[in-house]
């Protein structure tokens, strides 16, 4: 990474002492670990640091935080943050994104508001959001970029934060399976165990702590499963009726869409679910096919974009208009058309 931009970046943040902190809707692993681990590290820094989260967090990354975060729309609306309600905001920083499409409401503030904004991401898709951005689309995770840029700043990480940075890698990485799992990744999760953090334990808590709804809610999932062009392509799909009979939240759908991966022919998925305001979610992944060494894997977020949307190119998401139907077809055919 450019010193540059660590120097602008080390220098937004020693002038501010009021810092608002966010990341996109939908938390992930990553969102919420880059989240804790800037609250944590800049508290001690001697900062007012408040986060924000843009929609509620799943259930399992809650031990994550030291304290209930508000949410934007529910606790926190636009115009509090504008007036000051929220309390004085004289930073910005950004974790995971640099795309204004995954700040539902929290655009709105940016775009009226002058305050500086630091960006920290490794995603793709790009916003040119903020004075400064510190992006490293080489890097697995938000996470790996935000604990170099600490561990340069000679920054004391404390547990709470290491946990956070630990499982912001791990989770986007898939606990370290997934092709973007990298020496350098493995060589910083090795310096945050050092630090004294508990990996078998965190893995517990996120993968061995099912709640029994959305255990169901998994089982409708796999019960509408489909494999197409000799079971290379499976998709999925929940209704709106899946949630409220299993009494599972939206929330409850991360990384659903990789059991399908556990059957060896495929290689790319998608998993389509009706939202409440009537639009369909779709998520993608895709993985390199074994039946042909070599090869890349197909770029799901080409097909992401196409609608809207964006990510990785083996995960991404974008959001359909409704029906059901037309949404699953409008991805097979993208799915078609890049099947060797």
């Amino acid at each position: 990474m450019n010193s540059d931009v660590y120097q602008q970046a080390l220098t937004l943040i020693e002038s501010a002492e009021n810092i608002l902190v966010t990341t996109h809707t939908r938390p992930d692993g990553d969102a919420c670990g880059c989240v804790t681990a800037l609250t944590e590290v800049l508290r001690r820094r001697g900062k007012t640091v408040r986060p924000l989260l843009l929609s509620p967090i799943p259930d399992w990354y809650a031990f994550l935080f030291a304290e209930n975060v508000p949410v934007l729309g529910q606790d926190v609306q636009v115009q509090d943050l504008l007036g000051g309600g929220f309390g004085a905001i004289d930073l910005v920083i950004i974790a995971d994104t640099n795309s204004y499409s995954q700040l539902p409401q929290f655009e709105d503030y940016l775009k009226q508001s002058s305050v500086p904004t630091l960006v920290i991401d490794h995603h793709l898709a790009a916003d040119a959001l903020g004075q400064v951005r510190i992006v490293d689309t080489s890097a697995s995770a938000a996470g790996l970029v935000l604990l170099e840029f600490l561990t340069q700043a000679g920054w004391a990480i404390p547990p709470r934060a290491a946990a956070g940075l630990f499982v912001a890698i791990a989770t986007d990485t898939g606990w370290f399976h997934l092709s973007n799992t990298d020496s350098r990744t493995l060589h910083r999760c090795a310096d945050l165990i050092d630090m004294g953090i508990d990996a078998n334990g965190l893995y517990h808590r996120l993968y061995q702590s099912f709640s029994h709804p959305r255990f169901n809610l998994m089982v409708a999932m796999l019960n509408t499963l489909e494999l197409q062009f000799d079971g290379r392509y499976a998709s999925q799909h929940l209704r709106r009726a899946d949630f409220e009979r299993t009494g599972a939240a939206y929330r409850d759908t991360e990384n659903l869409i990789n059991e399908c991966q556990r059957i060896g022919s495929v290689t790319v998925s998608a998993l389509f679910m009706e939202l409440k305001d009537g639009r369909i979610r779709c998520s993608l992944r895709s993985r390199p096919d074994p039946q042909r060494p070599g090869k890349e894997a197909m770029d799901v977020n080409e097909i992401a974009r196409r609608f809207g949307g964006g990510g990785h190119r083996m995960a991404s998401g974008t959001y359909l208009s409704a029906p059901l139907e037309h949404a699953m077809q409008l991805i097979h055919d993208e799915v078609a058309r890049r099947l060797p």
